[in-house]
């Protein structure tokens, strides 16, 4: 194993960093990510410097450890706003939304088209052609109030 070590070579980081690269494919996270930087710039370090073994895991210790509390620094500063916010909650997209009902709400329940699909609403009791604001989403059940036009 000593035997393994000593004989680092720069193709060696290399092959490290893709293997560390291809575990933060399959385990995405960031971790695996920094550490397989480090073992490419460690490489790329040792095309230009002749150094023993020691050197090299020590520099790849102290960049992994540099490379990740930069990112844990820099990544607490960094928003978290996404391009499309309601994109696994479809039903808080509707709120605010006006539409007309194609059929009457009866007891407090009813049905609307909205697009594609069909979706509950509960709201107050109006006939069809009434229209209707959602007010709140609980889940796939839409709050509906009366809209007087």
């Amino acid at each position: 194993m000593v035997a393994l070590v000593a004989s680092l070579t720069p193709w060696t980081w290399f092959i490290l960093g893709a293997l560390l690269f291809g575990l933060e494919i399959l385990a995405p996270g960031g971790f695996m990510l920094w550490l397989g930087v480090s073992a490419i710039l460690v490489g790329l370090i040792s095309f230009v410097v002749d150094w023993a073994w020691q050197p090299q895991l020590v520099a790849f210790a102290v960049l992994a450890i540099v490379a990740l509390v930069g990112w844990l620094r820099v990544g607490r500063r960094l928003p978290a706003a996404a391009d499309e916010p309601f994109l696994n909650r479809r039903s808080d997209r509707l709120v605010g939304r006006v539409f007309t009902l194609d059929k009457p709400i009866v007891d407090g329940s009813g049905t609307v088209r909205i697009d594609d699909t069909v979706w509950r609403i509960s709201g107050p009791d109006c006939p069809s052609g009434s229209r209707v604001k959602v007010a709140r989403a609980d889940g796939p059940l839409l709050m509906v109030d009366r809209v007087d036009a």
